[in-house]
């Protein structure tokens, strides 16, 4: 029986975040690099991700670096010198979105594809594999049919998944409204999150659906519950989202999956860990004291109707209590819970009477007895609240939550994890040079050696029980080490020996050193998948906007693999007029329960809902919904504000490099 790898892989924005988040199981990290990664806010320099890679190679885990940027001709030149710097610091693979890359002189590398690439049939993800992917993250809207019948077609390359955190409302790669309404690229890294707005939903005859909803944004990702779902349907790589998350926040989820990923592997003989060591933790995880939006499995166990957190894209945060009196300075706070402790620091949040979310930092909080609390909040940082009662609908019997946890941060702000690798220590008699001595054995988990000798008499000790005891207990004391001794074995060809506690630590030092040499002398970097040859044809011969090419070589690219037709990037503002400026799996009358599909059967009501388009407002931006109900999709069309085009600089594009005359 074939056994398969899995991978946890967990976002970084930094180095240190992506160091502990190795520290709490992560197999994998992705980070950005000095350049051309999607998150334009979480660059680092090389010499950090150097510095990342030494530890990760430790436990042989991996470094993926995003370079995932759609890219003009002038950013090509350096982008593939800062691949080359990558190569030459120890990074693994490189997360990629531009098709141009490809036609580069990069460096032996292995390339994934990035979540920008928009992955959702088996003729792409076939195609990825076949022009020199070894990875790709399919799309999030998948079910576990589509994941099945994509491995079908992918048998090389890893399919790799998000398993948690925020989701983007569209496709990703399929979203130009940040462009079109701020000028902001997401697929340059800068998104600007129109999706997270309030808007108004008004339909064909003007009449209003939902007033100031957040009906583009959704739950944050959670398939906790799946794992084994997905790893059964072809997952090999669970991928964590979060580049922008704070460290506490990666420590939390990478123990979280961490422990549920191991409890899946104990039980699963066909699934194995892709890289070294056990972690403990000083914590329970607890995913849900991060910020979230609620949680959801999207699409992976078919359509659901909860899917949006349209009243708020906040944190709301965890249930506290309620309110049981109110005074001027202050309000008392019933938990209900005698183990639940309030903090100073904490931020509480409620709903008001208009269902929008409200919070207050807490000062000081005092304990009153049993379950009960006197909340003084941080009235401070609200320039309209002078008094309790200046807080919008904060009454008696009000339900609280938390949505910052003091004593959580403080916890996770500590050393909250240990790796460690197995390792069994033999002690035995022998001759050094010709000299008796001693010769200590250090074999890992993986099956590396690491030796030390040391001359020494081999002087009998008094009481041999004792010394054994006290060899052993000493031999195993691999303290700040990376190993942990699972085996210490005393291979006395005569009687037992005495040896001075320094040369026992000795010996160890130099075994566990030279371990780690053989560990980092067997470390293989990941090889490049090769193209087929002859060049595979492309899916389809004609490419819109839609395909995001934004350089000459993405479009020599496509050329070579027989596409005929190729449009340049929504960034090149060659489509002035009204287009799609997201495409989403997500459906707004589906949430609303305006669906005809959701009417089928439904005596009086079948036949009378129709999927006209619908329309949102927010402020002076309109956007108009339509519905492709046959593969079920949204289409959000617009156009780009004439102010945004106006503010726009002019950019270096040899692609297209002249538009078309203005029809008079």
């Amino acid at each position: 029986m074939q056994c398969h790898p899995l991978e946890l892989l967990a976002p970084a924005r930094d180095a240190d975040i992506g160091i502990e988040a190795i520290n709490h199981g992560a197999d994998a990290i992705y980070i950005g690099g000095p350049g051309f990664g999607a998150r334009d806010k979480a660059p680092n320099s090389v010499a950090d991700i150097e510095r990342l890679c030494r530890h990760a190679h430790r436990f042989g885990a991996r470094i993926f670096v995003t370079m995932n940027t759609i890219l003009r001709d002038d950013e090509l030149e350096g982008a593939r010198r800062q691949a080359w710097q990558l190569y030459e610091a120890g990074v693994d693979a490189l997360i990629v979105q531009d098709m141009g890359l490809l036609q580069l002189d990069l460096p032996p590398l292995q390339l994934h594809a990035s979540t920008q690439t928009d992955i959702r049939t088996p003729e792409k993800a076939r195609f990825l594999q076949d022009v020199g992917f070894s990875q790709m993250v399919l799309a999030r809207e998948l079910d576990l049919g589509q994941i099945r019948a994509i491995r079908a077609q992918v048998q090389e390359a890893t399919l790799e998944f998000f398993i948690h955190g925020a989701l983007c409302v569209a496709y990703s790669g399929q979203c130009f409204i940040s462009h079109a309404h701020s000028g902001r690229s997401a697929n340059r890294g800068n998104c600007s999150q129109e999706c997270r707005l309030p808007y108004t939903v008004t339909d064909a005859q003007g009449r209003v659906i939902a007033h100031d909803k957040h009906v583009l944004s959704l739950k944050d990702n959670d398939q906790s519950a799946n794992l084994e779902l997905l790893a059964d349907a072809g997952i090999r790589s669970f991928k964590i989202e979060g580049r922008y998350k704070d460290m506490a926040t990666v420590k939390n989820v990478t123990a979280h999956y961490r422990l549920l990923l191991d409890g899946l592997m104990e039980r699963r003989s066909d699934y194995r860990r892709s890289s070294s060591g056990r972690c403990r933790f000083t914590f329970t995880p607890q995913p849900e004291q991060g910020f979230n939006r609620g949680g959801t499995d999207y699409f992976v166990n078919g359509r659901k109707i909860d899917i949006g957190a349209f009243d708020s894209p906040k944190h709301a945060g965890l249930p506290v209590g309620h309110v049981v009196a109110v005074a001027e300075q202050h309000f008392d706070v019933d938990t209900g819970d005698a183990t639940l402790a309030l903090n100073n620091g904490d931020a509480l949040t409620w709903w008001d009477r208009q269902g929008e979310l409200q919070g207050v930092p807490i000062n000081t909080v005092e304990p009153l007895g049993g379950t009960r609390w006197r909340v003084t909040p941080n009235l401070h940082g609200n320039q309209e609240a002078q008094s309790v009662a200046d807080l919008k609908d904060l009454r008696r019997d009000l339900a609280l939550s938390r949505n910052r946890d003091m004593a959580w941060e403080r916890l996770l702000a500590k050393p909250s994890a240990e790796r460690r690798i197995a390792v069994d220590l033999s002690l035995a008699q022998t001759w050094v040079d010709g000299q008796p001595g001693f010769e200590l054995s250090l074999k890992d988990e993986d099956g590396h050696r690491g030796v030390a000798r040391v001359q020494h008499a081999h002087e009998p000790a008094r009481d041999a029980k004792q010394a054994d005891a006290t060899l052993k207990d000493q031999l195993g004391k691999l303290g700040t080490t990376i190993f942990e001794a699972r085996r210490v074995r005393l291979a006395w060809r005569e009687s037992t020996c005495f040896l001075p506690a320094s040369l026992v630590n000795q010996l160890r030092r130099e075994a566990v050193s030279a371990l780690e040499e053989a560990r980092a002398q067997a470390f293989e970097r990941l090889p490049r998948a090769r193209p087929v040859e002859p060049p595979v044809p492309y899916p389809e011969d004609t490419l819109s906007y839609l395909a995001n090419v934004y350089n000459g070589q993405a479009a020599a690219f496509y050329a070579k693999h027989g596409v005929k037709l190729v449009g340049a990037a929504y960034e090149s503002h060659e489509e002035l007029g009204e287009v799609s400026l997201m495409i989403t799996k997500h459906c707004v009358r589906w949430s609303l329960s305006l669906c005809p599909k959701q009417a089928k059967g439904v005596t009086g009501v079948q036949g009378t809902v129709r999927a006209e388009p619908l329309v949102l407002q927010h402020g002076d931006d309109r956007l108009t919904l339509r519905f492709d109900c046959k593969p079920c999709e949204m289409h959000v069309v617009g156009a780009m504000r004439k102010n945004v085009l106006k503010q726009l600089k002019a950019e270096p594009m040899t692609f297209y490099r002249t538009r078309p005359a203005a029809r008079v």
